[in-house]
């Protein structure tokens, strides 16, 4: 009786409801969970919700179903959250929400946790106002690749999920060799072309995870993650390759360039900045090695 209660004071409020167990499996969706989304409950039951249904991403772009999900955060340390993120809805378009997520105890153990969302959709200028906004706030002007506060946003989701999920990941550190050169000769219009060129490239070399920003002047870092050494080796040579092979068609004829690359994993009790460092001393080592060339730096 109690629990036919509770169901239909859940399918009677506004906010989306749903509950998961220890293990992220949904095993409720009340009827606002279903007009919100536009999912039916038959349709998420006893699916996990790192399946990414919702495919849940945050203001700054982080999917957030893989990367930092506020539910599993709760279940693993027991702390209500609240966040404003963006869901997707059955037909493919994005809403606004507001999340809450609370965990569930039976005995003072945790079983699970409750998410409710609240839409918070405004008017589609202020909207767009607002993704106008993001864009500026995250993406480079020059080369429209995700800027260094973007990196250092990703890198820190990737650092809280290797620390609970022990998933690994690493970074490329790259810089254009002789870039100098290219602006000295051509001037800094043509070194833009150059930059917005290995950009273009990088875009073109990534898997659908990996992120290249720029970190500043002609210095890259990517983000590659669920990799190995052997992995990265071979990414970062496809990349190293793909740049070589491009060209630049200037008024001044074809430009070419190559680039450099250091690279570093991920390891126990080491930091964003100590693995930042590590890949900047693998990329010394490829420019004192004759640049062009790809150098992988352990701990």
């Amino acid at each position: 009786m109690w629990k036919n209660m509770c169901i239909k004071i859940l399918n009677g409020i506004s906010e989306g409801v749903y509950f998961v167990d220890i293990n992220r499996k949904i095993n409720f969706w009340n009827q606002s969970a279903e007009k919100i989304t536009g999912y039916k409950s038959e349709e998420v039951i006893k699916k996990y919700c790192y399946d990414n249904i919702l495919n849940h991403v945050d203001e700054n772009g982080l999917k957030l179903c893989i990367n930092g999900c506020p539910l599993l955060e709760t279940i693993n340390d027991g702390y209500p959250r609240e966040r404003k993120i963006y869901l997707k809805h059955k037909n493919g378009y994005r809403i606004p929400v507001i999340v809450k997520v609370v965990p569930v105890y039976e005995d003072e153990k945790i079983i699970g946790a409750v998410e409710t969302f609240t839409d918070v959709s405004i008017n589609k200028m202020l909207l767009k106002s607002n993704n106008d906004l993001m864009e500026k706030i995250f993406k480079d002007d020059l080369t429209n690749l995700p800027n260094r506060k973007y990196l250092n946003s990703h890198l820190d989701s990737l650092m809280t999920k290797y620390k609970s999920l022990n998933i690994v990941f690493g970074i490329m550190f790259f810089d254009i060799d002789f870039f100098k050169k290219v602006n000295d000769n051509y001037g800094h219009n043509v070194g833009d072309e150059v930059l917005k060129m290995v950009a273009m490239v990088f875009n073109n070399a990534c898997r659908d995870n990996d992120v290249i920003g720029r970190w500043g002047g002609e210095e890259f870092i990517g983000v590659f993650e669920n990799v190995n050494e052997e992995k990265m080796l071979q990414i970062a040579e496809k990349i190293r390759m793909l740049v070589e092979n491009s060209e630049f068609n200037s008024e001044f004829g074809g430009i070419k360039v190559t680039i450099s690359i250091g690279i570093s994993l991920i390891e126990d009790d080491e930091n964003i900045e100590e693995l930042i460092k590590r890949a900047d001393e693998g990329l010394y080592l490829a420019k004192n090695n004759g640049r062009n060339r790809v150098e992988l730096k352990k701990w």
